[in-house]
């Protein structure tokens, strides 16, 4: 199984990238671990809330396979704890056999289309961050993940 993190727009500030290139490369000592990005929308201001969310969304479906196990990582997603995080891996580790993708919408979030082709949602905090601190907080959790079904000392009880 291969996850992946999906992402409207790049990160454009070289302290996040570094954390994320960082935790990326750990996370790889485990299971295949990539980072993809759709590009952010040109001229993005002319366009409205749903307009934005649904041209988001058609760049989102192309880079969707029709195998992939689909989470949106969204506000109404559930949320779980870092070892209950840890055991959803690891039973999506049991049962995705190619790829799980976790997404991150763009400013508004997501089009009806993207919400109806997910698999699930799955909330990080009931806190709004950037969408840097997104992919900064979830590959951290996903390295924690890692190391907690490991028995490694990274994370403590």
């Amino acid at each position: 199984m291969k996850i992946i993190l999906l992402s409207v727009g790049k990160t454009d500030d070289l302290l996040f990238t570094q954390i994320i290139d960082e935790y990326r490369k750990r996370v790889n000592f485990y299971i295949s671990f990539e980072m993809a990005v759709v590009p952010d929308l040109k001229n993005r201001k002319k366009l409205s809330e749903k307009e934005q969310k649904n041209e988001e969304g058609n760049l989102i479906q192309k880079a969707l396979l029709p195998s992939d196990h689909v989470v949106l990582l969204d506000d109404k997603g559930k949320q779980y704890s870092s070892v209950e995080f840890a055991r959803f891996i690891q039973k999506k580790m049991n049962t995705v056999s190619k790829r799980l993708v976790f997404v991150v919408g763009g400013p508004y979030g997501f089009s009806r289309e993207i919400y109806d082709r997910a698999n699930e949602l799955l909330s990080l905090s009931r806190l709004t961050f950037t969408h840097q601190m997104v992919r900064v907080v979830f590959a951290e959790q996903l390295y924690r993940a890692m190391t907690i079904l490991k028995n490694e000392p990274y994370h403590h009880e």
